[in-house]
């Protein structure tokens, strides 16, 4: 005889149908369910997990630039393990005797015999060889271009002045990841940048011939550099950069991700989906479209086909060799530098004509990028957390700067190829190279206040439209003669978006001294501070503010009431004419 206990519950609380029995879950719930617990019970992974599952991401395309590079950096890893099953990092020298016939019998290294081989050798070696160098190049673009958004929108301000450091050394270690990996094919090509990397390091004041002595494991080109090569590119720097990756990545989830303006947004709340299901799917088929996109990209056009090149060897080089893109900045550097700074110093040659742009600009340009957000607060004097992005034309001193930085950086790329452009356009290479050297100086300036400029009136239009509306691009007349065109008022939304943006003003200079007559510690440095202040903010044009708006709309309906009955008219018979 069974009995069943009691129900502790009071009687009102029993409902019908409570003591129906629960429907057992599948086999397949349970079993899932059941290693979660496990894995669980000895980690106390849940709650993370959880809490990142339940992370809410805006959607707005300008944020797939940081995941493209992040699926470029995963396509680069695992073809990168698949190359490294058939490559020898060895510089010794054998003769080769594979599939391509026009190199049989000529003596190489076993690196770039073993990079042929898996060339025409190996099946599919060649298509996962262009997948690893298209991929690599696909990084450093979405790098290079996820930064400009984070720049131009002020996405690195407080508290993500650390990931944009974090995302300055990604960019500098993607451009010596770069380098290592082209690099090891042994080429010509790749074997002349090998060259010229030591003629760099050797321009270092004393050190400089030790250190390419210590590189190189003895006299170029040595055999010690290639292994060495392969150990950076493949252990080394990937290990760091999958490391920084993953703190960029988990300090965006720890923080609030920013977002742009719009209705309902707010330094307080992020407006997206949720990681599961909606942004996980999302994310995860934008992985297949980009790995589909360079994967047809690494089909249809050729890159670094080595065969083309042969191996390396010092006397056939050309002055027609070039870097990839993201290395002909410090190329360009090389060739406007002019040869007079050179000296001697108690016995030392200091080329300074080379080491300025060979090994000063690459760290120093990641430098500056680094220490930005602090210089930029240090003038603003803001020290609040801000997770709603700017609109580029609201923050035109900053614009201007990142392009004439960009320009900069262009006319240092263009000049890496002046030779090119002496021999096909039939100029002198001398004048190229002056023009080069006078746009350095002229263009960034004018970049920069053609920007700004640029930014001060779309910001004028924006008020404009504000208090006055949308021009229609209708003309009414009035019985009077008169002519006035039509505003449209805009909605409050898209009103939200155009004054959303603070004022700002630039920083009051305090007095030198204080109430006694002595003179404060800080005086200079606040002069210096209020001089940059007046350079960011001196021609600002502040947003539309609610007694603006007010004065405005209450001038605009006197007017209408003068021209509003006549005009009226004229569109209502204008209108009937056009029904007829």
């Amino acid at each position: 005889m069974s009995t069943t206990a009691p129900d502790p519950r009071p009687a009102d609380a029993l409902r019908e149908g409570d003591s129906a029995p629960a429907t057992p879950p599948s086999a397949g719930a349970r079993s899932i369910g059941g290693f979660a617990g496990w894995v669980d019970d000895r980690t106390g992974a849940a709650k993370p997990v959880g809490y990142l599952m339940k992370k809410v991401f805006p959607d707005h395309w300008s944020f797939m630039l940081g995941e493209i590079a992040m699926y470029s950096m995963i396509i680069c890893l695992v073809t990168g393990a698949f190359l490294t099953f058939w490559y020898v990092p060895s510089a010794g020298h054998t003769v080769y005797d594979g599939s391509y016939v026009p190199l049989r019998g000529v003596e190489m290294s076993e690196a770039y015999a073993s990079t042929l081989h898996i060339s025409f050798d190996i099946k599919g070696g060649l298509i996962i060889r262009q997948i690893h160098h298209w991929a690599a190049l696909m990084f450093t673009v979405a790098v290079v271009v996820h930064m400009f958004r984070v720049f131009f929108t002020g996405a690195f301000r407080k508290p993500r002045e650390l990931n944009w450091v974090i995302g300055s050394v990604l960019a500098l270690l993607a451009i010596i990841e770069g380098f290592a990996g082209y690099s090891l094919p042994d080429d010509l090509l790749s074997g002349t940048g090998i060259r010229a990397m030591a003629g760099f390091v050797q321009t270092a004041p004393v050190i400089g011939s030790y250190l390419v002595y210590g590189i190189f494991g003895g006299p170029f080109p040595g055999e010690m550099i290639i292994p060495r090569l392969y150990s950076a590119h493949v252990l080394l720097i990937p290990a760091v950069l999958v490391g920084l990756f993953t703190a960029h990545i988990g300090l965006v989830a720890l923080q609030k991700h920013t977002q742009f303006p719009g209705p309902g947004r707010t330094n307080d709340n992020v407006v997206g989906y949720p990681v599961m299901p909606v942004y996980a799917a999302k994310a995860g088929g934008f992985f297949f479209i980009v790995f589909g996109v360079i994967a047809l990209i690494s089909a249809l056009v050729q890159i670094n086909p080595i065969w083309g090149y042969g191996p390396y060897d010092p006397s056939p080089v050309t002055a027609g060799s070039q870097p990839d893109w993201y290395m002909g900045f410090a190329d360009g550097a090389l060739r406007l530098l002019p040869g007079w700074l050179e000296f001697t110093f108690f016995g030392f040659t200091l080329s300074l004509n080379i080491a300025l742009g060979a090994l000063v600009l690459l760290p120093l340009v990641y430098m500056v990028l680094g220490v930005y957000p602090f210089v930029e607060r240090f003038v603003t004097g803001d020290d609040r957390e801000h997770h709603l992005l700017d609109r580029p034309r609201n923050a035109p001193v900053r614009t201007g700067i990142g392009m004439a930085g960009i320009t900069a950086y262009t006319v240092f790329m263009f000049a890496a190829g002046n030779d090119i452009m002496a021999i096909k356009l039939g100029m002198s290479i001398n004048d190229i190279t002056w023009f080069f050297r006078i746009g350095l100086f002229v263009l960034p300036p004018i970049v920069f206040w053609v920007t700004k400029r640029t930014c001060l009136a779309l910001q004028r239009r924006d008020r404009d439209q504000v208090l006055h509306g949308r021009e229609s691009g209708t003309i009414i007349r009035t019985p009077d003669g008169r002519f006035f065109e039509r505003h449209d008022t805009e909605l409050p939304e898209d009103q939200w978006i155009l004054v959303q943006h603070e004022a700002v003003h630039p920083l009051e200079l305090e007095a030198e001294t204080d109430e006694h007559g002595v003179a404060r510690p800080a005086a200079r440095k606040d002069r210096f501070r209020a001089a940059l202040s007046r350079f960011y903010f001196a021609d600002a044009v502040n947003p539309v503010t609610p007694a603006e708006l007010a004065a405005a709309h209450h001038h605009g309906h006197e007017t209408e009431a003068i021209e509003a009955p006549a005009g009226a008219a004229e569109i209502e018979s204008a209108e009937t004419a056009g029904r007829h």
